[in-house]
C-alpha cells in the first residue's frame, strides 16, 4: 500500500502549471495535513458506478450533461444556489432523456470548482498591479493586495464548503425534490412563458403523453422519484486534490475523493507535466480539455498516458473549440483517436471557444455562437459514425445577464442588469433550457 502512496507524489518534481505562490509552505503544508485526515467528500465505488454508465457513453449508449458555475464561490454555497443549479439541470436532463431515447449521466460542475487557471499572473487596475484572481480556494475577488494574497487556508474552506453542497445535492436528489412529474411540470412553464419555449410545445406534449400513459398502465418506478447526480471540478489546485486522494479500502487502489470525476484543464494538459502524472495515477473517472491547438498526436499520446489499459469510462474528452472551429479540428482528431482503437466519450465544451469581451467591457458568450458549436460537434460525430457524447456548459440556475441571445433576448447593452459571475460568463436559467431543447432537436435529426 505505501507503495502506492510514494507514486502518488511523483508529479511534485515536475513542471506544474497554474499552481499559486503561496507566500508561506509552511502554512500550506499544516493545510495540506489537515486535509489528509478529513473524511472523503465521495467514495470510491460512486466514482467507478460513474466510470460504469460513462463506458455507456464511450459504447454510444448514454449521453452526458455536466454543467454547473464557471467558479464556485463560498457565499454561493447556500440551499437555493444549489437547489436552482439542480432544477436547471434536471429540467434539461428530462428533455434529453425523452429526445436522446438514453439515459442521461447527470454531472455537477459543483462541490469542488473554486479554482480557475489564467492567463496572465497578474492584474492591472489604474496602474496598480496585484495577483489575478484564481478562485475562491486560492484568494479573494475584491481587488486589494490582503484580498489577492494566495491563502493556503482557503483550500480548508473549500473542502467545507463542498461538503455542504454535496449535502443539499444529495438530499434534493434523494428526498422528492428530483421527481420526474414535478421537473417537468417547471419545463411546461418554460414552454407556456418564454417566446423561446413555443417552439418546445409539441416535445413537451410528447413526454407529458409519455408520462400520462405509464401513469395508466401503473408504472411508478424508484427512478421517476430519485436521480443520480455527480460532482466534478478542473483538479487545478494539486496540493488540495492530492491531499484528498485516498487508498480504497476495497481494492487497495488510489481514488481522488474530492469529487466523482476531475479534469485537466487545457493550459494543464501537457504529458510531461505534474497535471497528466497526477492523474495517471488515481482511479476516478478522469477528462481532459482539448481546444483548437491539440495535435491528433497529442490526444493519441494522452490516452497512451491517461488510459493505458484501454479501460471503457476511465477517459472522457471534452472538446473546446470555438463555433469557428470545431468542424474543421475536431474531426482529425476523432479519426485519429477511433482508429487507435482506444475507447473514451467525447464531450462537447461550447462555452470557452466562444467568448469575447462586449463595448461594456463585459466578458460574453452569445447563445447562438454556444448552439451552433454544439451543432458542429453532432455534425462531425454524424459525419465519422461516432457517438456525440454529452455537453459541458457553464450556467446558473439564476436570471442573469452574462450572455447575449436567448428567447428572454439579452442584449449587449442589458449585460451590466445582473452580471454576478467571478469569473466567466454563464448561460442563465432559459438560456440553459433553450440549450437543451435544441440539442434535443440535434438528437433527433
Amino acid at each position: 500500500m505505501s507503495s502506492n502512496l510514494v507514486d502518488l507524489d511523483s508529479w511534485r518534481a515536475l513542471p506544474a502549471a497554474q499552481q499559486p505562490d503561496w507566500p508561506d509552505r509552511g502554512e500550506l503544508d499544516k493545510v495540506v495535513a489537515e486535509l489528509g485526515g478529513l473524511p472523503p467528500l465521495v467514495f470510491a465505488g460512486e466514482c467507478d458506478q460513474l466510470k460504469e454508465q460513462l463506458a455507456a457513453v464511450a459504447r454510444g449508449e448514454a449521453f452526458v450533461l455536466q454543467g454547473g458555475d464557471c467558479a464556485e464561490t463560498f457565499s454561493g454555497a447556500t440551499a437555493d444556489n444549489v437547489r436552482n443549479k439542480l432544477k436547471t439541470l434536471l429540467q434539461m436532463a428530462i428533455v434529453l432523456t425523452y429526445a436522446g431515447k438514453v439515459p442521461v449521466v447527470k454531472i455537477g460542475r459543483v462541490a469542488g470548482q473554486f479554482a480557475k487557471p489564467r492567463s496572465k499572473a497578474t492584474e492591472t487596475r489604474d496602474g496598480i498591479e496585484l495577483p489575478a484572481y484564481r478562485g475562491d480556494m486560492v484568494n479573494g475577488f475584491d481587488f486589494t493586495a490582503e484580498a489577492r494574497r494566495p491563502d493556503p487556508w482557503r483550500l480548508l474552506k473549500a473542502y467545507h464548503s463542498s461538503a455542504v453542497t454535496l449535502n443539499l445535492a444529495r438530499a434534493f436528489t434523494k428526498g422528492g425534490y428530483a421527481d420526474l412529474r414535478q421537473v417537468h411540470a417547471w419545463n411546461q412553464d418554460f414552454v407556456a412563458e418564454s417566446p423561446a419555449g413555443r417552439r418546445y410545445e409539441q416535445l413537451a406534449r410528447e413526454i407529458d403523453q409519455a408520462l400520462a400513459f405509464m401513469r395508466a398502465c401503473g408504472a411508478d418506478p424508484e427512478e421517476f422519484h430519485t436521480v443520480e447526480f455527480y460532482s466534478s471540478h478542473e483538479a487545478l489546485i494539486l496540493d488540495y486534490d492530492r491531499a484528498l486522494t485516498r487508498i480504497d479500502s476495497r481494492t487497495g487502489l488510489p481514488y481522488d475523493v474530492s469529487a466523482h470525476m476531475v479534469w485537466i484543464g487545457e493550459r494543464t494538459r501537457q504529458l510531461d507535466g505534474a497535471h497528466v502524472d497526477f492523474f495517471s495515477k488515481i482511479r476516478n473517472p478522469i477528462g481532459v480539455k482539448l481546444g483548437p491547438t491539440t495535435t491528433p498526436g497529442e490526444a493519441v499520446s494522452l490516452v497512451e498516458r491517461l488510459n493505458p489499459g484501454n479501460e471503457a469510462g476511465r477517459l472522457t474528452f471534452i472538446t473546446r473549440m470555438g463555433a469557428s472551429k470545431i468542424r474543421e479540428h475536431l474531426p482529425a482528431l476523432v479519426k485519429e483517436v477511433t482508429a487507435t482503437g482506444a475507447r473514451v466519450a467525447w464531450i462537447c465544451d461550447p462555452m470557452h471557444g466562444n467568448t469575447f469581451e462586449a463595448p461594456s467591457g463585459h466578458k460574453t458568450r452569445r447563445l447562438d455562437d454556444v448552439l451552433d458549436e454544439v451543432a458542429g460537434f453532432f455534425e462531425v460525430h454524424r459525419s465519422l459514425g461516432t457517438h456525440p457524447g454529452g455537453i459541458h456548459i457553464e450556467f446558473t440556475g439564476d436570471d442573469v445577464t452574462e450572455c447575449v441571445g436567448g428567447g428572454h433576448e439579452i442584449a449587449e447593452d442589458d449585460l451590466a442588469t445582473r452580471y454576478e459571475t467571478a469569473c466567466d460568463p454563464r448561460l442563465n436559467r432559459g438560456q440553459s433550457l433553450d440549450l437543451a431543447f435544441r440539442v434535443a432537436e440535434l438528437y433527433r435529426g
